[in-house]
Formats: structure tokens, sequence, C-alpha cells
């Protein structure tokens, strides 16, 4: 199974984490799974930028994002050519490096604090 290691991020993940997940699910779904609060105020559908990502390593394994994400990704604060929407980036058969953005669009985050 393909290891999908997160960047230390200050508020959600702050020592970094790394796991195994299933190929074919999304990055995004991979990581709540692991109880790690990414923000996801569409619920997976494909209609905001909060779970926007970077894909620092194992980008070429995943399907290239498609018209609407890509449309969407053109809000995401601090978009570089390996933004990615969790929610839509399928996991392949690579290990991926993800660093979470220190910021979204959300002006309100509905995660526990």
């Amino acid at each position: 199974m393909p290891k999908i290691m997160i960047k230390p991020h200050p508020d959600i993940c702050p020592d970094g984490f790394e796991f195994e997940a299933e190929p074919g699910v999304s990055i995004c779904r991979a990581i709540l799974d692991q109880g790690i609060n990414i923000e996801h105020a569409c619920e997976l559908s494909c209609a905001c930028t909060t779970c926007h990502v970077h894909v620092r390593q194992g980008l070429d394994s995943l399907d290239e994002a498609d018209e609407l994400e890509e449309d969407y990704l053109d809000k995401a604060w601090g978009l570089d050519t390996d933004s990615r929407l969790s929610c839509q980036a399928i996991v392949a058969d690579e290990d991926l490096e993800i660093e979470i953005p220190k910021y979204t669009i959300n002006m309100v985050s509905e995660a526990p604090h």
C-alpha cells in the first residue's frame, strides 16, 4: 500500500504524520480517516477550496485535475504547480508527500479547536 506523509502544519498536524492508504480513496478521505482534521467545507464534493494541498512528491501518480477542480484551484490561497484539491486527488500506487497550506480562503473554520 502507498504511504502518505503529511509535512508538519502548525495547527492541523504539528509533528507531521505518515500512514498507509488504500489506493482508490481520495487524499482528503484518507487524511480524515486518520483523525487529522483537514478542512473540507463542501464535504468532498468539489465545491470549494478548503481541502487544497500541495503534493510535494508523487504528483505524477495522480490522475490529472479535471476542469471543475482546476476552476476551484484558481481560487485557492497559495496555489502552485503541485496544488490539488485533496477531495478530488485519488491515491494511486505511489507514496505521496503532502503539505497542507497554512491558510485557506475559508474565513471561518468549522473544525473543533
